[in-house]
């Protein structure tokens, strides 16, 4: 076994879920090597603790969707939320050996998938510790444009992060969102103002996601106006997509395009229900390592000098009401090598080219 497993197993358990003697944890492994499942489970029972194991596989679940009826979803959900209340703490590993595996699942198939997992998702986000991460599969290391090895070098690199480390910065910037009525976001393409008063800016510092490195909170819903240009691109249900462009009035997305033709497809998810053309996330990243956008959203959403701007639900913890079967992180990386662009709250520059300008944010520049 990789050695590194066993130092993911460890963090994950003892850091990320922080888990206790005599809690139930689910390890919930979908194309995730046996060995991973394997030092999960001595690091489990080394903490005392209870694991119980579900394996996956991307094109059993194609499969299974591709036919599934709103009675079989609703069942499947029913079960799966009755094992969730059994749990104290959730650990989630998604692979993929094809990034487009479900590219070909119809949108009402996969908005009724969601309909019925909304419940599930949301006791797991509010009731259990939990941590959700990717598998570093060829298919992944071919996105990132990386060769296989290179690619586990620089997945561990990223997951083993010291986040600790971060922690005060990040409280400081916290502090900072929650004292900011308007925001002002600027760039090629871009040029969006919308209100973060009153609403809670919550802290990413490994806890949830891995990789991680973010500071979230919400815009008022209605409080969006103006235009915004994603330069990194994103696969959403199992779709690709490049030059997504939204402009808003009275917070909601009114113009929706999408470079390569995909301009009806995106359209497709934003009449997922009203809620999708709402924004229930607005989030700085800033982990040092990552770099450069691979359409994978979990590493994506924390580039370094990026931010983004979610269509659809609302985080409880960060919430401005807004609620869909969509959630989907379009991020724009501000680094003078993409463009640039600048953040202000309340008229004060804040971030300029990627690079935080107050001395107590500095630790995040990397």
């Amino acid at each position: 076994m990789d050695p590194r497993y066993a130092e993911l197993a460890k963090q994950l358990i003892r850091y990320s879920t922080s888990l206790k003697k005599g809690e139930k944890i689910l390890l919930d492994l979908v194309d995730t090597p046996e060995e991973m499942a394997l030092a999960l489970i001595r690091e489990v029972r080394a903490k005392k603790a209870e694991p119980f194991v579900r394996l996956g596989t991307n094109r059993v679940t194609r499969e299974l969707m591709l036919g599934a009826t709103d009675a079989q979803f609703e069942t499947s959900a029913h079960h799966l939320l009755t094992e969730m209340m059994d749990m104290d703490a959730y650990i989630a590993i998604r692979g993929s050996h094809n990034i487009t595996e479900n590219s070909d699942i119809p949108s009402k198939k996969m908005g009724l998938a969601m309909k019925h997992m909304r419940k599930v998702i949301d006791h797991r986000v509010k009731k259990t510790k939990w941590c959700v991460l990717r598998w570093p599969h060829p298919a992944m290391a071919q996105q990132a444009g990386m060769s296989t090895e290179a690619f586990e070098d620089f997945y561990f690199d990223v997951c083993l992060l010291d986040y600790k480390a971060l922690l005060p910065a990040m409280r400081n910037l916290k502090k900072l969102m929650e004292a900011t009525d308007q925001v002002h976001l600027v760039g090629p393409g871009t040029d969006l103002k919308f209100s973060i008063k009153d609403i809670p800016a919550i802290i990413c510092g490994g806890n949830y996601n891995i990789p991680d490195g973010e500071v979230f909170t919400a815009p008022v819903k209605n409080s969006v106006e103006g235009k915004i240009s994603y330069n990194a691109p994103t696969i959403y249900r199992g779709i690709s997509f490049d030059g997504i462009e939204l402009t808003f009035e009275k917070g909601r997305i009114e113009k929706a395009t999408a470079a390569g033709g995909k301009t009806k497809e995106l359209n497709k998810i934003f009449n997922s229900d009203e809620g999708a053309r709402f924004v229930g996330e607005f989030a700085l990243g800033f982990n040092p390592i990552i770099r450069e956008p691979m359409r994978d959203i979990l590493f994506d959403e924390k580039i370094a000098g990026s931010f983004h701007f979610t269509p659809g639900q609302a985080y409880e913890e960060a919430d401005n009401g807004n609620r869909s079967t969509v959630h989907w992180d379009l991020v724009n990386i501000q680094r003078p090598d993409w463009g640039g662009g600048e953040i202000y709250f309340d008229g004060k520059l804040i971030r300029k080219d990627g690079v935080f300008l107050p001395k107590n944010l500095e630790k995040l520049n990397g």
